[in-house]
């Protein structure tokens, strides 16, 4: 077993499939999750970039009360501790050896692909500022997106503050976001 291999099969954590995970050929870039050291996602953000590894951390601003009373907008990480990137598997080991990088998330076999679509809807929910987190237990029918760049992505419907909401789940990182959409852009995915 080689040097490399020995490291990334030993830096993986174990997830069940994750249905937004694409699969690949082995030699086209992918986007991948990146576990990183607590509250260390924009200095790993940084090293990734001084690498030249395209990376992705998405933020939304959150209003927080400080000590003298004043209310300040700040912006946070969506999914604490994990930061997007995306790269070849002949890349993971300098992904690996940045600082505040913990580990990849996969399985056994490799890290674990995901899929454009999602990546591009996180982006898209950024851009707008019509995205947060969502951390309460997903209650509510799975709807798929039937038009534009994210066609075909699931999730689940939630009805929030008068807005339909879209609970985007990456399951690969135990995460989920909720997106505003207008209910025309969603169908309802025929259950098995």
């Amino acid at each position: 077993m080689s040097t490399i291999s020995y490291i990334e099969s030993n830096r993986f954590e174990s997830h069940s499939l994750d249905p937004l995970c694409t699969t690949r050929p082995a030699t086209e870039d992918s986007w991948y999750a990146v576990y990183t050291v607590h509250r260390h996602e924009n200095t790993v953000l940084r090293h990734l970039d001084v690498r030249a590894i395209e990376s992705f951390l998405p933020t939304y601003e959150v209003t927080r009360l400080w000590k003298n009373r004043q209310r300040v907008k700040v912006t946070v990480p969506l999914f604490p501790d994990y930061v997007f990137v995306r790269t070849g598997n002949r890349e993971f080991i300098r992904v690996l050896q940045c600082p505040g990088v913990v580990k990849l998330i996969g399985t056994h076999s490799g890290p674990l692909p995901i899929a454009d679509s999602v990546i591009e809807l996180l982006r898209l929910g950024v851009a707008e500022k019509k995205i947060e987190p969502y951390r309460e237990l997903v209650i509510g029918n799975r709807v798929r997106v039937k038009s534009g760049l994210m066609r075909g992505v699931e999730g689940v419907l939630i009805r929030r503050d008068n807005d339909w909401r879209f609970v985007l789940s990456i399951d690969s990182i135990n995460q989920r976001a909720a997106i505003k959409m207008e209910a025309e852009n969603l169908e309802p995915v025929a259950v098995s």
